[in-house]
């Protein structure tokens, strides 16, 4: 799935593009919604929740998209040739004045009245990027399971939302924990850093075109995709395994020195193998 900061980035595409202007142009081109015709429409905003995407049109009516894995949303000036995709990836258009955007590969498209949003987004937890952010309950909703291991509950968006599987190998790896670690068993003082980590990481990236975590002009990435080259600290391989709880497991990038603790089992099927990065 997409990260928090990429969402953000594609609702300020989207609201800059569109909100204030009305409607000349609509197509939703899956079945539920193909004969929906929203021309001549206000729209008023869009907004991200999380990794929901919310944009809002006069009269109560709400879209809600999900990038998912593969999703986008593209804008476009007039007369510009759409490159997101071919054409039978379009999921929705919806264009305004000088301005279209594009939905591709959109697996979640769906509207509701915008007084019933919370039906889709109101079991997130803080949004790192939102202005509901609070760390005290981001990590106190973590803190809920202390026997889960730190990966899957930092990609657990009803703890805290916006963290991808990128932000969560780099946000342990600045840590200095294993994605492995049982929440319980993280130490205090890391406890104490953890939301304002990964409320940075995300403030820092949300208007960058290329993510960085590192600092450094010639490495964006401590270790997220860097299996088996050297960390960039010590020079430890290092190492890449799925994590999750079976229905949805994750590559998960880490340095065994400076993350010391628990790691996956050597012998588990489909661990400790060195490939290109799946991008969330």
């Amino acid at each position: 799935m997409p990260e928090g900061d990429t969402v953000w980035q594609a609702a300020k595409r989207l609201h800059d593009a569109l909100a204030g202007r009305v409607l000349t142009r609509s197509d939703f081109r899956v079945p539920r919604y193909a004969t929906l015709d929203l021309t001549g429409r206000r729209v008023l905003s869009t907004a991200p929740r999380g990794k929901h995407l919310l944009t809002r049109f006069e009269g109560g009516l709400t879209l809600h998209t999900h990038l998912r894995m593969e999703g986008a949303w593209k804008v476009y000036g007039t007369g510009e040739r759409w490159r997101g995709g071919p054409r039978h990836q379009i999921r929705a258009v919806l264009g305004a004045d000088d301005r279209t955007a594009v939905g591709y590969r959109l697996q979640v498209l769906e509207f509701l009245r915008t007084t019933d949003e919370e039906r889709v987004v109101g079991h997130l937890g803080p949004d790192l990027l939102g202005p509901d952010w609070n760390p005290d309950l981001a990590l106190a909703n973590l803190r809920a399971n202390p026997d889960r291991p730190l990966g899957e509950a930092l990609l657990d968006q009803r703890n805290l939302a916006g963290i991808g599987n990128i932000y969560k190998s780099e946000l342990c790896f600045l840590l200095g924990v294993t994605p492995w670690l049982p929440v319980g068993a993280l130490p205090e003082d890391r406890a104490a850093q953890l939301p304002a980590v990964a409320q940075r990481l995300l403030e820092i990236n949300r208007d960058r075109p290329v993510r960085q975590t590192t600092g450094l002009h010639r490495h964006d990435l401590f270790v997220y995709g860097r299996a088996p080259r050297p960390c960039l600290r010590c020079g430890t391989s290092v190492r890449v395994a799925d994590q999750g709880d079976g229905s949805q497991e994750r590559p998960t990038y880490w340095c065994p020195t400076c993350q010391p603790g628990p790691a996956p089992a050597p012998g588990s099927p489909q661990r400790w193998r060195d490939r290109q990065p799946r991008r969330s």
